[in-house]
């Protein structure tokens, strides 16, 4: 077992259960310690504590429990919209209802129609904050349990165990949900039971779930085309697949005709509760956000240049590039694995190039990837620690840094040390991006930035979370003969009916990347590899490897010589100790 190291902490600690003969403790042990670190999150501030007249996340969430209980339906998504207006899809709106009746019954006062505005009473702030709990409690937690039962219950005892808590304790949804304060986990615990469903077979309730999820918040979409290409590939390979599909269709129907019901009846009201999902007018991306678009406005000013419409355009052009070879792959040849990283490729392609992102819009190429974490811990481990650097300019306007740097080192801490088979190469680079991250942080912590430029660390901060860019793509390889033939109109989707070995197959049109030399923008193995490792790599990882070279090119990072490399370690060792230096100090003044 590769990912489960010896000097990981939580399999010491399952150890020791074991030898006392209680093992069967270790879910209420990690549930209770779990509770624990998120109530110490919810002690400090929030999404727009004491900032009036608008407030924040928090006060838009409590508006809409507000709203709910005190207005019909009808007039949800469209009374004061300019007192944050419902934004979100049905089921928020009818859970807000139900947390706002739980809470009125506690304190009317804390929801009374326009008078509760801004409330911020100790009460009140102790009910929202337990209603996040909760609301993760009942379909988040057990999600997370039956997922790593599913997955590795037949495995190892202690896989299980060591998934669940690294799954229930990343750093990311905690901060989000409990610190900053949303309800994302009820989405992504209706999500993952949809995968779990997925996963075992169930597919008209997990059907039934994602519609669930989608009704939650529009975000879900993210995940929607490596559902639909599994689902379809369910539907089409199996012998009752006709059957399965129409039962997946009406599903569907029926979900949503229900979800949106009150508001059927009525083709204005149907349209708005669309217009408000749905907010195009917003513009490509409202906040310095580490996707493509924010990353690449540094330098070519996308916003003055692309009509809206021309926008959102492009975002679909590419994030459909990004997802259907992926999409069709899985179609292809489904399974399990496949379909969790065709989660992740499709939702990190809609994080990186879709249109209205926000930071926290990063918690959904998080979920999937958090569930792959003891099948590669070196790459989750990246992935985590870099989203959580790409989020701090919103933390520390909330004023979490504390809980930030606390629940990353304790995550990190509780994944372990690298294994051992881990390349010192792979170390070595990715500890300049760590080494990158903290030399940022000192920098904010101590440089205040330009009065004419006041966003340029936020800037720097989604550029870096960014990194380097590397593309092997149907449309080809490396990002300027990309970027050029899609400029193009060029399509990366060929047919394949003379291609050897795809005679039989009912699809026979593909994502090819293009053979050839690298100077045209083709791909050749033994340009990219060392000698030999292409006759012993699968050819995914070949492209994965040439990807991360051109990365690692773009963000210009070349250490030479084995001086450079442990010189990279002692910048990172310097600046960690820097930032627990002044943040002690923080704490003690």
């Amino acid at each position: 077992m590769e990912g489960l190291w010896m000097t990981n902490p939580v399999k010491q600690g399952l150890r020791h259960l074991v030898r006392h003969e209680t093992l069967w403790t270790a879910p209420l042990v990690y549930l209770l310690f779990g509770s624990l670190v998120r109530w110490a999150v919810a002690l400090h501030p929030y999404s727009g504590q004491n900032t009036p007249p608008q407030y924040g996340d928090y006060e838009a969430q409590r508006h809409w429990m507000e709203l709910t209980i005190n207005l019909p339906t009808k007039d949800w998504y469209t009374h004061d919209l300019t007192w944050w207006g419902l934004d979100y899809p049905p089921l928020t709106a009818f859970h807000s209802r139900l947390c706002g009746s739980i809470g009125s019954m506690i304190d009317s006062s804390w929801f009374e129609l326009y008078s509760s505005r801004g409330l911020e009473s100790m009460g009140s702030k102790l009910f929202m904050r337990s209603a996040v709990f909760v609301s993760e409690m009942i379909i988040y937690i057990p999600a997370v349990l039956v997922f790593c039962q599913v997955q590795y219950g037949s495995k190892d005892i202690f896989q299980k165990h060591i998934g669940a808590i690294l799954i229930i304790m990343q750093p990311a949804l905690l901060l989000i949900d409990h610190g900053h304060f949303q309800f994302n986990s009820v989405m992504l615990g209706l999500t993952l039971w949809a995968i779990n469903a997925f996963l075992t077979g169930y597919y008209v309730w997990g059907a039934i779930f994602f519609c669930l999820s989608l009704g939650f918040k529009q975000m879900a979409l993210y995940y929607s085309p490596a559902v639909f290409a599994y689902l379809l590939a369910q539907c089409f390979k199996n012998k009752q697949g006709l059957i399965l599909f129409c039962k997946l269709g009406i599903t569907v129907l029926v979900t949503f005709g229900i979800l949106f019901s009150p508001w059927l009846g009525s083709l204005d009201s149907i349209l708005q509760v669309i217009h408000r999902v749905f907010p195009v007018a917003r513009g490509l991306f409202e906040d310095k956000v580490a996707s493509v678009w924010c990353t690449l406005n540094i330098f070519i000013k996308i916003r003055q240049l692309l009509s809206l419409e021309a926008a959102v355009k492009m975002s679909l052009v590419a994030t459909l590039l990004a997802v259907v070879p992926v999409s069709i792959q899985l179609y292809l040849r489904p399974s399990p694995y496949r379909f969790l990283y065709a989660l992740v490729n499709s939702s990190l392609a809609f994080f990186l190039l879709s249109f209205q992102v926000h930071e926290k819009s990063i918690l959904l190429p998080a979920l999937p990837v958090t569930l792959l974490v003891l099948e590669d811990p070196v790459a989750v481990r990246l992935f985590i620690n870099t989203a959580m650097f790409s989020m701090f300019p919103l933390l520390k306007r909330e004023g979490l840094e504390i809980p930030y740097v606390a629940t990353t080192l304790l995550w990190n801490y509780l994944l372990g040390d690298y294994p051992k088979s881990t390349l010192s190469t792979l170390r070595n680079t990715i500890n300049v991006v760590y080494a990158g991250f903290i030399g940022w942080h000192f920098i904010d912590l101590t440089v205040a930035p330009p009065e004419k430029l006041p966003d340029l660390f936020v800037v720097l901060n989604a550029a870096m979370s960014f990194t380097g860019l590397g593309l092997v793509t149907p449309l080809g390889v490396g990002v300027n003969h990309a970027w050029q033939n899609l400029l193009k109109s060029q399509c990366g989707i060929v047919s394949l009916s003379n291609t050897p070995g795809f005679e039989s197959l009912p699809v026979r049109i593909g994502a090819c990347v293009p053979q050839g030399p690298k100077e045209q923008g083709q791909f050749t193995a033994s340009e990219w590899l060392d000698k030999g490792d292409d006759r012993v790599m699968a050819k995914f990882t070949q492209f994965a490897i040439a990807a991360a070279r051109q990365a690692l090119e773009d963000a210009e990072w070349k250490p030479n010589d084995e001086s450079e490399k442990e010189r990279t370690v002692r910048v990172i060792l310097f600046f960690f100790f820097i930032i627990i230096s002044i943040m002690k100090c923080k704490i003690v003044n």
